[in-house]
């Protein structure tokens, strides 16, 4: 019996199949000077205790996208260890924050699969649930993956395509306990503008840029332990080079909002996403963002509002899709998600 694990391929999947990914990881304050090495984040409620606790909450939790990081990364040696490209999400929900000290395991269901035209792969859906030390969901969401076969002439499992909604209802996402932005300082958080003075259709261009360079993507795909091979091994790819992990451009362009967008403090929800084109080593990252809804939440002072956030590499801000329909070669990331911000 062969004792290495060359991954999953499409023809291996089958529809109601639970898989319990392996290792799970305690997390410590170690991930946060990294994630903040790594991309320019600075939002006030991740990097201070002080400003957390004038919120409501005990400390800083860990970012947001921490989390996602950490609980997807587990499930690449059974899910896109052999994939093409990870292709997007839908139906994500952050139930908890993260604190140092908790331990994250990661747990997905099969939820739909459909062979491709050409019979050399497939895509697959996957429900991931994020866990911690109790067994409290933190971060729930879909994926679809698309998967090499591995036998080409292997039978394809029957189609199954999930239907899947469209965005969550603010009424769906879950405000951490205790959150209270009722007397918000505005100014250690690096912005006046709160909730109020944000329109839907309003659209911010967030200015500034970041290079992605080969060690740093190097790095973290590492650290969220991601052993996808089309990210390691330039022969998985047939013009040889390293695909940048799609998860490093949400965070960069997560990060570059700030500068528009400092007190979209907390991504409580993932309603949908995709990984336009690929991103390249020596790629210039930019970011735009529109306002898509708002809403309010039963916490005091704290909104919700919905954003779309692009990320770019060129071409002129909030420019997204040509007349066919389709994504502009330079678009990278398409994603739409909630977050929380003091009105």
């Amino acid at each position: 019996m062969a004792k290495t694990n060359k991954g999953r391929f499409f023809e291996d999947y089958r529809v109601g199949e639970v898989i319990d990914h392996a290792v799970p990881r305690t997390v410590s304050g170690g991930e946060r000077a990294l994630y903040h090495m790594l991309y320019p984040a600075r939002h006030a409620l991740y990097s201070s205790d002080q400003f957390a606790q004038g919120c409501g909450l005990g400390a800083a939790p860990l970012d947001d996208m921490i989390a996602f990081h950490i609980i997807f990364g587990k499930t690449v040696p059974d899910i896109s260890l052999n994939a093409v490209a990870n292709l997007g999400y839908a139906e994500g929900r952050w139930h908890a924050p993260v604190w140092p000290g908790d331990t994250l395991r990661s747990q997905s269901e099969v939820i739909g699969v459909k062979e491709n035209s050409n019979g050399k792969s497939g895509v697959v859906w996957v429900r991931t649930t994020g866990l911690n030390q109790r067994e409290q969901t933190v971060l729930d969401y879909v994926r679809w993956v698309m998967v090499r076969k591995g036998d080409l002439d292997a039978a394809a499992p029957k189609t199954v395509i999930p239907d899947l909604a469209p965005a969550l209802s603010a009424s769906n996402l879950v405000v951490p306990q205790g959150l209270d932005f009722s007397d918000y300082d505005f100014g250690l958080a690096g912005e006046a503008h709160r909730w109020d003075d944000y329109e839907i259709g309003e659209r911010i261009d967030h200015v500034d840029g970041v290079t992605v360079e080969e060690a740093e993507h190097m790095m973290a795909t590492r650290l969220w332990q991601n052993t996808a091979k089309v990210h390691f091994n330039t022969s998985a790819r047939p013009d040889g080079s390293r695909l940048i992990y799609g998860g490093h451009v949400i965070s960069m362009a997560r990060a570059l909002s700030f500068n528009g967008l400092a007190n979209a403090q907390m991504v409580v929800g993932l309603n949908g996403g995709a990984h336009a084109n690929p991103c390249l080593s020596g790629d210039t990252i930019r970011a735009w963002s529109e306002v898509l809804d708002k809403a309010e939440t039963d916490a005091p002072g704290v909104g919700a509002i919905r954003l779309r956030l692009v990320a770019t590499k060129g071409g002129a801000p909030f420019a997204l899709k040509g007349d066919d329909g389709k994504y502009l070669p330079e678009v990278l990331l398409d994603l739409d998600y909630w977050a929380l911000m003091p009105v």
